[in-house]
């Protein structure tokens, strides 16, 4: 096989926290039918006639309480990434890219291809599968793909919600911050009950049998809850957990529809009644820092958590550039590449 090469595709950030560029990535990020599966028209109206007039302005605030020196921390830490990436394994070119935003999926693949990459590894960074992040951003990549008219031999890594090089570096991020009276909270990002029903092509699991994400079998063999509920229970097997010690939330939802339960919000709240006053939270979804981390969680959640009652709240940074994670990430790569016959 010729030369390699890899795009590291995240959902993406604003280019300044400001209101005209968070209104920008908005309206891109939200006009996705991925993201919101209503009909053009409503999703047109929705996105343009209500959210954009008054969501950006209250955003970019959150923004610029996040905001790094380089940048935005999603872009700062998926570079940092890729940039060690690139360090560990030089016979690879390695570009990191935004489905919605900069550096753009276009952007990414012509770098690639300009540096005479034949085989292409398509890796969205997400650990579990979601048509709105996972499949978005595939189907967005080979829509450039087909623009630019170029075709390497393509490799795609799906999800990943189990594997050893993920678990056991985010086990072990984790273990520091546990102690005998710390609950840990697993908080994942929120998806419409709808996305998940949509996976289950019998008709018959999703939403129906009793605690169904905790059930495996085909029909919900994509389904993100799953994936969730999976990366969980990998973890608190690795970092011996009991049932008492741990809990499952789901956060940043947005919209009147139905979501995945339990909230995180609402979870918070619980396990402050119960007696729980140290609480560390982790976001497995979230492979780099975000506004949904670094405000939603550690500024917003822990505001919720003090008022309720708790005293003491870690939010655990997400992998990042991690040097055991970037090390796991390799081995994943490599065992992509090495996969495809000679």
């Amino acid at each position: 096989m010729g030369k390699k090469g890899v795009l590291l595709m995240n959902v993406g950030t604003p280019d300044e926290p400001t209101v005209a560029s968070v209104k920008t990535y908005l309206r891109e990020f939200l006009l996705d039918p991925d993201v919101i599966d209503i009909p053009a028209p409503l999703r047109h109206l929705l996105v343009r006639g209500i959210i954009l007039r008054t969501r950006p302005r209250k955003i970019a605030p959150l923004y610029k309480k996040i905001w790094m020196d380089d940048g935005s921390p999603l872009r700062v830490y998926s570079k940092r990434i890729t940039d060690n990436l690139s360090e560990l394994n030089q016979d690879i070119d390695f570009e990191f890219a935004m489905r919605y935003g900069n550096p753009s999926i276009r952007d990414g693949l012509e770098k690639l291809r300009s540096r005479g990459v034949e085989e292409l590894l398509l890796l969205p960074m997400f650990p579990h599968y979601a048509q709105a992040t996972t499949e978005s951003s595939l189907k967005h990549a080979y829509k450039q793909l087909a623009a630019i008219d170029w075709t390497p031999t393509l490799l795609e890594m799906g999800h990943f919600e189990t594997a050893e090089e993920f678990i056991v570096p985010l086990s072990e991020s984790i273990r520091p911050h546990l102690s005998e009276d710390t609950h840990l909270l697993f908080s994942y990002h929120g998806l419409p009950v709808s996305h998940v029903k949509r996976i289950d092509f019998s008709n018959k699991h999703c939403q129906t049998v009793e605690n169904c994400c905790a059930v495996p079998c085909d029909a919900n063999r994509l389904c993100y809850g799953r994936h969730c509920h999976e990366t969980t229970m990998a973890v608190v097997e690795h970092l011996g957990l009991t049932p008492d010690q741990w809990s499952l939330s789901y956060q940043s939802r947005l919209g009147p529809v139905k979501w995945l339960e339990p909230s995180t919000t609402k979870t918070v709240e619980a396990l402050v009644k119960k007696g729980v006053h140290k609480l560390a939270i982790v976001a497995p979804a979230f492979l780099a820092d975000g506004l949904e981390t670094l405000e939603e969680l550690n500024i917003g959640i822990r505001e919720e958590f003090i008022e309720h009652g708790g005293t003491e709240l870690k939010v655990i940074n997400c992998l990042n550039d991690d040097q055991q994670w970037i090390e796991g990430l390799e081995q994943l790569i490599r065992k992509e590449f090495d996969a495809v016959p000679a």
